[in-house]
């Protein structure tokens, strides 16, 4: 008999939460979702059982990361899995010091979920890429670091960064590409 894992999936975007919800629930996984961190801070308190939790790093105006330290003191056995629809050295590293198992770039199947939620996170290594990270890939990651480091707030990371509020706002919006990610990642 095979124990049934029990996830909570925390992503924004309510269509790719529904496919990749379904495709988990046919790989013997019961999956609760959620979509904001309000929704999802409620949803742990009442679950009974988690295994793993599949936060979205962007969910809108929250971000996964501040998730993380909540869930892991509800569920200290959970594993927890940051995706992104855009890689970032600093991202991962952020996820992994709040207490993450696993860090993955969006889009990720179901299997690739699944495999990186049972992963040994010390036989996990980040290739280096064969060519230069683009301006706007580099860019990105000083944001992501400059607001995680002011713990997520935009007024302090923009003032840090010497733009205004709505700049860094807009910015945000504009992130790259994960398929761009992809070629930067497969170019040779």
């Amino acid at each position: 008999m095979t124990h049934t894992l029990h996830l909570l999936l925390v992503e924004d975007d309510e269509l790719l939460a529904e496919q990749t919800a379904q495709a988990l629930g046919r790989r013997n996984t019961h999956v609760s979702v959620a979509h904001d961190a309000a929704t999802t801070l409620s949803l742990i308190s009442e679950l009974e059982q988690l295994d793993g939790a599949v936060l979205d790093q962007n969910l809108g105006q929250d971000n996964g990361l501040d998730l993380i330290i909540p869930i892991q003191q509800r569920f200290p056995h959970c594993k927890v899995l940051l995706l992104t629809g855009y890689g970032s050295i600093a991202a991962a590293v952020a996820a992994t010091h709040r207490g993450a198992h696993n860090y993955l770039t969006k889009p990720a199947s179901a299997s690739e979920i699944l495999e990186a939620l049972q992963a040994d996170p010390a036989s996990l290594g980040s290739p280096l890429p064969a060519t230069p990270p683009s301006l706007q890939r580099l860019e990105w990651e000083h944001i992501q670091r400059t607001l995680d480091a002011h713990d997520g707030n935009i007024s302090r990371a923009a003032e840090a960064l010497g733009i205004h509020r709505r700049t860094l706002q807009r910015r945000l919006k504009k992130r790259p590409s994960a398929s761009q990610y992809q070629r930067e990642k497969g170019a040779d």
